[in-house]
């Protein structure tokens, strides 16, 4: 699957494995939550993710943010937002600095509001064409929710008061 970091298509690194794959000894690898204890084992240099269910609560990860280097968060249909929430969380709660990555289902118009609830990398569904992905990264400029990269939020500032 192609994978995008800031409107950019980049090579994906890290093998996602499921919950029979064999966990292997060395290289990145992002074990299912279920898996995460076996994950944690591995020897400390290794890059560790973990890929997450939407109900997954983000405080089960609070001990195991520290040895790990990414979380997915995952939109298994369009209108399921609690990835949003989960991304936010990681960054304003719990303080990761890693790659939290969107998996799933998520929409190029939600693309933006990724970023700023901290999403760092966006794994493209199969048949997604990246190029309506990027052009929906240049598409919004202004936003009425604040952004934990930072940015203003300058969407209630431009309406006019009657």
């Amino acid at each position: 699957m192609p994978l995008l970091e800031d409107g950019q298509l980049v090579p994906d690194t890290w093998t996602t494995l499921d919950a029979d794959s064999p966990l292997p000894a060395t290289g990145p690898v992002i074990v299912p939550l279920s898996r995460l204890e076996e994950g944690l084992a591995r020897a400390p240099g290794e890059k560790l993710g973990v890929a997450l269910a939407p109900d997954t609560e983000i405080d089960t990860l609070r001990t195991a943010l520290p040895r790990l280097s990414l979380v997915a968060v995952t939109f298994p249909i369009f209108r399921d937002g609690r990835a949003f929430s989960q991304a936010r969380a990681l960054r304003e709660h719990l303080h990761f600095t890693g790659e939290i990555r969107a998996t799933g289902k998520p929409l190029p118009d939600q693309y933006e509001f990724l970023l700023r609830c901290g999403v760092s990398t966006v794994a493209l569904p199969a048949g997604s064409d990246p190029e309506i992905w990027a052009r929906a990264h240049t598409r919004f400029r202004i936003a009425y929710q604040p952004s934990v990269r930072g940015e203003r939020a300058e969407g209630f500032a431009l309406r006019r008061v009657l």
